[in-house]
């Protein structure tokens, strides 16, 4: 069986973080969610069928320790911040 958009999109951007306050909120999320959709050339889903994913796969924005890697992470961090290029 193929992952979903999804879960590729949480294994190569996303990396569990155990440590305390280490969790991705809401926008951010979603943010390195559309940066990994348009690096990866993938059609971003609608917000509300990204969030009912999410808690289909027990991912609640801002208690689930996770953190953001790979070029998605660095292309939302960089849209999100232009004053540091």
């Amino acid at each position: 069986m193929a992952d979903s958009q999804y879960d590729q999109f949480l294994q190569e951007a996303t990396t569990p973080d155990a440590a305390p306050g280490s969790v991705l909120g809401r926008d951010s999320l979603y943010g390195v969610y559309t940066s990994w959709c348009f690096l990866s050339r993938a059609v971003p889903r609608p917000e509300d069928a990204f969030w009912a994913a999410m808690k289909e796969k027990r991912i609640r924005p801002g208690h689930t320790p996770l953190r953001m890697k790979g070029p998605a992470a660095a292309d939302y961090i960089l849209s999100s911040y232009p004053g540091l290029v």
